[in-house]
């Protein structure tokens, strides 16, 4: 892919998380791609188990954000880098809501085919997000 097609992916899909649509959002995959992510407990394969990780993430954080910093791109590889943001008002992974916020860097690394994503991994702190949120608590050093 181009780098002005990375761009106008990468551009559908910060629509469709600024409007917390997950379906739209799911549409930027294949069919079969994988989706490596804490959040879904390791990988993931196909559009619906993408939208249903979609899920979670605007299920548990109504307000989430998440802000491109900088994208790199390299033929049919792209790396998106940024920060995420939120708050746990509606219960992250089915637990209670702790009304705590979180911030924290991610790294989002995908391939493409075919003008759609085939496979996407993100990297990102989640012990510590669920630190921040109350969901673990860390041990005094």
């Amino acid at each position: 892919m181009t780098r002005q097609e990375v761009e106008q992916l990468f551009g559908r899909r910060e629509t469709a998380l600024a409007h917390r649509d997950a379906v739209e959002f799911a549409l930027l995959y294949a069919e079969d791609a994988i989706l490596e992510s804490p959040t879904a407990g390791g990988s993931v394969r196909g559009r619906p188990a993408i939208e249903a990780v979609a899920r979670t993430w605007f299920n548990g954080f109504p307000d989430v954000v998440f802000t491109m910093e900088a994208l790199v791109t390299d033929g049919e590889r792209g790396v998106w880098i940024g920060r995420t943001h939120g708050t746990d008002t509606g219960g992250f992974l089915g637990l209670a809501a702790t009304n705590k916020p979180f911030e924290l860097p991610i790294v989002i690394v995908c391939t493409f085919a075919d003008g759609l994503i085939v496979h996407e991994r993100r990297i990102y702190d989640f012990t510590g997000m669920l630190v921040q949120i109350g969901v673990l608590k860390m041990k005094p050093a």
